[in-house]
């Protein structure tokens, strides 16, 4: 299994390219920059570590490139929420579910939705 380890910046980079991809460093920056004050080479330099690392890769467009994510986004979660409830919760899905539920105030809405997709397994696994 390949490995899928965004840092928090480069996480956020991606996050803006799952929305609307392709997009150049300087679209990028610009979006990043409504929430917080970043240095353009500081974006660019993220961009190009990403896509060292193969999670994003890049195609000429005139003058400037076009970035896309190698990467599905569910794919992406998937992979850190495993790495993270290994690493936090000794592999335990149900222990993270249980701080998470203890430390939020879950409504009312988020737990019937919970409950439905609880159903939605115990159906699954009971037609195998």
């Amino acid at each position: 299994m390949e490995k899928i380890a965004p840092t928090a910046a480069e996480l956020e980079v991606l996050n803006i390219l799952w929305k609307t991809e392709p997009l150049t460093v300087k679209e990028i920056h610009k979006l990043i920059c409504k929430t917080k004050d970043v240095g353009y080479t500081t974006t660019l330099k993220i961009m190009q570590k990403m896509t060292a690392k193969g999670l994003l890769r890049r195609e000429p467009n005139g003058k400037s490139h076009l970035y896309f994510s190698n990467y599905e986004k569910e794919e992406t979660r998937g992979r850190l929420l495993d790495r993270f409830v290994d690493s936090a919760f000794g592999g335990s899905a149900s222990s993270l579910v249980m701080q998470l539920l203890g430390n939020k105030k879950t409504s009312k809405e988020e737990l019937d939705e919970i409950k439905q997709i609880i159903e939605q397994m115990e159906n699954k696994s009971s037609l195998k």
